[in-house]
């Protein structure tokens, strides 16, 4: 019996919530938001949502006593529609701290013994946060980090080469934020590398649809869910099914000092090993540049 727990069920935790339940990730979930009328309301429309479904995710609300023996805790606490009014992931720290010093006691308090994922912005930085607060190990607490950039990256490469957006490997590292980047030294098609496929100037354009492909979403709708859920309930199922995948999440770097996007495989007990691609030296600066930018968020806590 696999039993997660979300908290933070607006419209990323409760569009979490709902991929979870319909791709049966898990056996039980809770749901956690200090509106707790809001909570009881998306419990009930889960429920009724799983109907016809073969529904059988047994689904809790507002019962804090439950984090103890739940696998997997998804946070997504925070108000993403701060960002239809700024493009700096500063502006969503001063607040989303506040909310992780408000849970992350509690679920320390609740003796968790788990892995907590983190989906809440800044990603890196409020990880980093909470796997403070909770004293968690380090292996245990990590973030959806660069996932969901990664996947737009994928889906910008495959709209210009006409491909499925699963036929283009390689990664987003970095910040969960503006200092991302791609390494596009490796990132491939069929075991071929873009970059003997395409000039420079090309790729830049691939890396700007991606970016511009995110601030669309934001700006028509004021936050992105569909996605973010998507890659949440990736690493949920990697976890929960113990699968080894290797995803480019935000797991601590201990050369970086950081947590910080970059490929890790994810398993039950968490991240089990992480990866350092070898990277050109200009993808290092654009690294070390990210990096700067995460520790100098994390300094303002």
């Amino acid at each position: 019996m696999k039993k997660v727990a979300v908290i933070g069920i607006g419209h990323v935790g409760s569009t979490v919530a709902y991929t979870l339940v319909s791709r049966r990730v898990c056996d039980e979930l809770v749901l956690l938001d200090e509106n707790e009328a809001l909570a009881i309301a998306e419990m009930h429309d889960l429920k009724t949502g799983q109907v016809g479904h073969g529904g059988d995710v047994t689904i809790t609300a507002n019962d804090e006593s439950q984090l103890s023996d739940c696998d997997l805790i998804i946070f997504s606490a925070g108000d993403i529609s701060i960002l239809q009014h700024s493009s700096d992931r500063f502006a969503e720290l001063a607040y989303t701290k506040q909310v992780a010093a408000q849970w992350g006691p509690k679920i320390k308090a609740a003796n968790f013994k788990g892995i907590l994922l983190s989906i809440t912005n800044p990603c890196d930085v409020i990880t980093q946060y909470l796997q403070k607060l909770t004293g968690l190990p380090q292996a245990r607490v990590f973030g959806t980090g660069t996932t969901l950039d990664t996947a737009r990256m994928q889906n910008a490469v495959a709209d210009a080469l006409q491909i499925a957006p699963n036929a283009v490997t390689g990664y987003v590292l970095g910040e969960h934020g503006n200092s991302q980047f791609v390494a596009w030294s490796s990132v491939q098609v069929a075991s071929q590398a873009l970059t003997k496929q395409f000039t420079p100037e090309q790729l830049a354009q691939f890396e700007t649809d991606a970016r511009q492909g995110a601030w669309a979403v934001i700006s028509g709708k004021g936050y992105t869910s569909f996605g973010i859920a998507n890659q949440a309930a990736i690493c949920a199922n990697a976890i929960l099914q113990n699968t080894h995948e290797i995803l480019p999440v935000s797991n601590y770097d201990q050369q970086a000092g950081c947590y910080l996007g970059h490929p890790a495989m994810v398993g039950s007990d968490g991240i089990l090993k992480d990866y350092q691609l070898q990277l050109t030296a200009s993808e290092t600066e654009l690294m070390t540049t990210s990096i700067k930018k995460i520790k100098d968020m994390y300094a303002t806590i």
